[in-house]
């Protein structure tokens, strides 16, 4: 297990959440032109789909945002707001199926704008740029690192001069708001609260972070699921808290998993060098939110979800308080 979050590498960057994920509450605000095909394509969670020849009152039907063909100097654009604000450490500008109407250049703008702002003064607040104007390749996922360690809200997708685009994905590390946390219980593994999986003995079916979002599963793939395990042992799941907290209550949540739910589950804390038990190794029933009540006040940085012997988890929820160090440590974070 990890306590805290190492700077992205190279690639790593690519392994972080997408901030602008519609699941973490990312929309696309507006546009200042979508004449053949909506902006609210770019932050689908689904893979892009194409049919060829299929054409409709606006001509042929992408998946993904297309604007008119410019007869001036300017460019067009797309205003995101992130799901979850945070720093940026990658983006990726996908123009699958776009082959003779893609943007040969991109470029990316961010803010901060706290609250909850209108469009009207997104459009006036301080943006800056944090990926420079760029070549851009047709049906190819265009990816650019971002080297700014700035917090922001909103990110503006520039077209050079226009074009169509199938998926953006804002690749970050969240630091959300610590205000709204001030000393009310929250859940600690949330990544919406600054939380992030960092690790996995498998992840054969689905991305461990599923475990970590908002909301309920929404499908069996909605969370993380292991391979059959066919030897000795069994597999976990590690995840930094959003801060050294108490964890009083654990939710282990087996929904739309009838038939591949662990047989038992128990999750091991970490705090510094410190490891201790935090649930006991227990039974589970498939398709059940499981509800633990935990005993203790030992604060944790981070844990380890163990399954036995495989199978999966659509959601890990663990409820608690921020040490108060921890909290200050968020607000000077947040400020920074």
């Amino acid at each position: 297990m990890t306590d805290t979050a190492p700077a992205p590498g190279p690639r790593a960057a690519w392994s972080l959440p997408d901030l602008a994920a519609r699941a973490l509450g990312g929309a696309v605000l507006a546009a200042n032109d979508e004449s053949f095909a909506e902006k609210e394509n770019l932050i689908r969670p689904y893979p892009v789909v194409h049919a060829a020849h299929t054409f409709g009152a606006k001509g042929q039907v992408y998946d993904g945002w297309e604007t008119r063909r410019r007869r001036d100097d300017g460019h067009d654009w797309a205003l995101i707001r992130l799901g979850v604000p945070g720093v940026i450490s990658a983006v990726a500008v996908d123009t699958a199926y776009f082959t003779g109407n893609y943007p040969p250049r991109v470029s990316v703008d961010a803010c901060r704008a706290d609250g909850h702002p209108a469009v009207a003064d997104l459009l006036k607040a301080d943006w800056r740029t944090i990926v420079p104007v760029s070549d851009a390749k047709g049906d190819s996922r265009n990816e650019y690192e971002v080297a700014d360690p700035a917090r922001y809200t909103h990110v503006r997708l520039n077209l050079h001069p226009d074009g169509g685009v199938a998926r953006l994905r804002v690749h970050g590390t969240p630091v959300p708001d610590p205000a709204g946390f001030a000393d009310l219980p929250l859940d600690l593994a949330a990544l919406a609260n600054g939380a992030a999986v960092t690790g996995a003995s498998n992840a054969f079916y689905s991305n461990p972070t599923g475990a970590i979002m908002p909301g309920l599963a929404a499908s069996q793939a909605d969370g993380w699921e292991t391979a059959r395990r066919r030897t000795p042992g069994h597999e976990w799941l590690d995840v930094r808290l959003a801060g050294r907290g108490i964890v009083r209550i654990a939710e282990l949540d087996t929904t739309h998993l009838k038939h591949n739910a662990p047989g038992w589950a128990s999750i091991d804390a970490r705090d510094g060098a410190d490891t201790f038990p935090l649930l006991e190794r227990t039974a589970l029933q498939p398709d059940t939110p499981h509800r633990f009540v935990l005993p203790g006040d030992r604060p944790a940085t981070a844990v380890r979800l163990n399954i036995f012997p495989d199978g999966g988890m659509a959601r890990l929820r663990l409820y608690g308080r921020l040490t108060p160090e921890a909290l200050r440590d968020l607000e000077t974070r947040f400020r920074s």
